[in-house]
């Protein structure tokens, strides 16, 4: 799969495209639009949640709305 992507990445002229940037898109996608992290964590077939965590980005602004939701 790597190499197909490299390849239409050739052709699209984009450089760098590697399969884990899709990965993770997909986990901060997922968890920005709420998605609970185990189950991030169980669609990119992780062991380990902090695996989970370190593919995905997540917003600043996210982490604030569920602080007010749980702690305040």
């Amino acid at each position: 799969m790597e190499y197909c992507l490299r390849e239409i990445g050739k052709w699209l002229n984009i450089p760098k495209v590697h399969p884990h940037k899709f990965w993770r898109a997909l986990a901060t996608m997922a968890i920005n639009k709420g998605m609970p992290k185990e189950q991030v964590q169980q669609l990119l077939v992780h062991q380990k949640i902090g695996t989970t965590m370190y593919y995905a980005m997540v917003k600043q602004q996210n982490v604030e709305l569920e602080h007010r939701k749980y702690i305040r």
